[in-house]
């Protein structure tokens, strides 16, 4: 709004002496970290409302789990309120709507994408929470393959984007391995490395539903601890905001050898505001948590992370930039998997695997911080590959 407005406004406020002042916002970077700092700004002031709010509602979690121990260490974080996602999801629709480009068509499947997956997990979180109300004990939201018929369809419409939004060009429809060269030197600019993987449309609406049904239900899962989910994934916000800084721009692409993809550079603007918004409701959800960001919060923003990072054509480097995501989605798998073939046995004392540490013996603060650690190494490394090519 505000971008569109200098734009419409420039001769106005070149009148009132201002426009130097403003044109500040034709800056991408400028507005990522400004955007950043609306998000941050909007869950910090609506935060404790929205939290008295919800607790007056009875709007509160109770979490159970099937050890014993685990529901002993966890029952002091009984009827604290969740859906605090909502914080989430506003502070990051506010500010793309105050600093994006409302024209850029990645920001209308930002958008997209966010408000479909906070309905969502809303829905989800509030059938959980009023199910457990009426029959204590009883925890029914939406079944498995409900959610995941919701996840692979916003997957697919935002495939669907990605692929009309590339038109002729091959780098926005590739698959970018590690240590692999999109671009080779040429005169004449940009021209495919030899050996590239382009896509198919079949393959490329597949990968990309997968990834964002995947991504979004592995930040759910993490979302376990205190701090643990909004943390991480302020940590993965900056790194894929630099990806789009790249990818947006040919000078840059070219030079890391980077697929170019025109106009992802605006998600710079969505990436940034999920970084303050996350960055934000960490202020609420540190130990002890004020508030839960629930499926409302989980779902939009795994799902956003993974759209992402699959426009600018970094679906391996989002694999390790989430990698502590995968990593608790991958314990589950893993736990359930084994447990049925054993007829019982278990890997870890509980799944998802932060459960695991706790029961071990690691307080929850040590168990969140050490992931924290784990996840600003894992986006360190995937920057580093850019590099290495």
């Amino acid at each position: 709004m505000l971008y569109h407005l200098l734009q419409s406004g420039d001769a106005w406020l070149e009148q009132l002496g201002v426009y130097s002042l403003m044109q500040v916002l034709y800056q991408i970077e400028f507005r990522a970290f400004a955007a950043a700092i609306i998000a941050w700004l909007f869950v910090l002031l609506l935060g404790r409302p929205v939290i008295n709010w919800l607790r007056a509602r009875k709007i509160g979690d109770v979490p159970e789990f099937n050890r014993e121990a685990l529901n002993a260490l966890m029952a002091s974080k009984a009827a604290t309120p969740t859906m605090g996602g909502v914080l989430i999801a506003g502070g990051i629709a506010c500010s793309v709507l105050l600093l994006g480009d409302l024209t850029n068509r990645y920001i209308h499947m930002a958008l997209l994408v966010l408000l479909w997956l906070s309905i969502v997990g809303g829905v989800d979180d509030w059938l959980k929470l009023t199910t457990a109300q009426r029959a204590p004990g009883s925890r029914d939201g939406f079944k498995p393959w409900e959610k995941l018929l919701f996840q692979l369809g916003i997957g697919f419409i935002a495939a669907l984007f990605m692929w009309r939004l590339s038109g002729d060009n091959e780098a926005a429809r590739s698959l970018v391995l590690p240590l692999q060269r999109t671009y080779m030197p040429h005169q004449e600019g940009l021209v495919l490395e030899p050996g590239v993987i382009v896509l198919n449309f079949w393959v490329f609406i597949g990968l990309i539903m997968l990834l964002v049904a995947g991504t979004s239900n592995a930040v759910n899962i993490t979302d376990g601890l205190d701090g643990l989910a909004p943390g991480t994934m302020l940590i993965a916000s900056l790194a894929v905001m630099l990806l789009c800084y790249i990818a947006g721009s040919p000078e840059r692409a070219q030079y890391m050898l980077f697929p170019y993809v025109p106009g992802t550079s605006e998600l710079m603007v969505v990436a940034g505001a999920m970084a303050g918004a996350c960055l934000g409701f960490l202020w609420f959800n540190c130990q002890p948590a004020s508030v839960y960001m629930g499926d409302t919060g989980s779902l939009s923003l795994g799902g956003l992370l993974a759209v992402i990072a699959c426009a600018v054509r970094q679906e391996i480097l989002l694999l390790i930039i989430g990698g502590v995501f995968f990593f608790e989605l991958g314990s589950v798998v893993l736990q359930v998997g084994y447990f049925k073939l054993t007829g019982g046995k278990r890997i870890f004392r509980c799944a998802p695997i932060h459960h695991h540490f706790h029961l071990a013996g690691w307080q929850e603060n040590k168990v969140v911080v050490r992931f924290w650690i784990l996840g600003v190494m894992l986006a360190v490394g995937a920057l580093v590959l850019l590099k290495l090519r």
